[in-house]
């Protein structure tokens, strides 16, 4: 309803570039812990598992900072409800945050860590996928393995990202 509210006031989302990012804080308390949510496009707008992504051909992952899946893309609401918490009354940008995260990845040059991280992201997507292909196996009404697959990187479109700050450069193991 929020982005419903947005478009309605500001009009088409078609201009606004890709790969836009926001960072805000890490609030533990309400679920919120130091990492990295994506906002990612499905290309192959065929694929969909089981109809389970209730954004597709749009996915969101949240991923900590060691590349653990904390909220996999088909419990979008989750995801939502916490991005909306950490910033409800927040109408400006918190200039220490984004200061840090320019500083740590040289204003966007060097996001190493954080494409590491988007590769996992996507590899979550793709094993629930292939969990969900297997499942359907042993399930009535057919089955989805071996159609539509998703192969990788190659399937998505990175949207938005938002950082998750919590202490310190991130550095994330390939």
């Amino acid at each position: 309803m929020d982005l419903v509210s947005y478009v309605k006031k500001n009009g088409s989302l078609e201009h606004v570039p890709k790969g836009m990012h926001a960072i805000i804080n890490a609030q533990p308390n309400i679920g919120l812990h130091p990492g990295v949510i994506f906002a990612l496009c499905n290309t192959d707008s065929n694929v969909n598992v089981n109809q389970q992504n209730r954004l597709h051909p749009y996915y969101l992952v949240y991923i900590d900072n060691n590349g653990n899946v904390l909220i996999n893309h088909i419990e979008v609401k989750q995801i939502l409800d916490l991005l909306r918490a950490a910033c409800k009354n927040r109408a400006e940008p918190m200039k220490s945050l984004y200061q840090a995260f320019n500083q740590e990845t040289k204003d966007g040059r060097k996001m190493d860590a954080y494409s590491c991280l988007l590769e996992q992201g996507i590899h979550s997507i793709i094993e629930v996928k292939e969990q969900k292909d297997i499942e359907s196996l042993f399930s009535s009404g057919g089955t989805s393995a071996l159609i539509n697959t998703i192969s990788g990187l190659d399937n998505f479109e990175l949207i938005a990202l938002v950082v998750r700050e919590g202490g310190g450069p991130l550095t994330v193991d390939r």
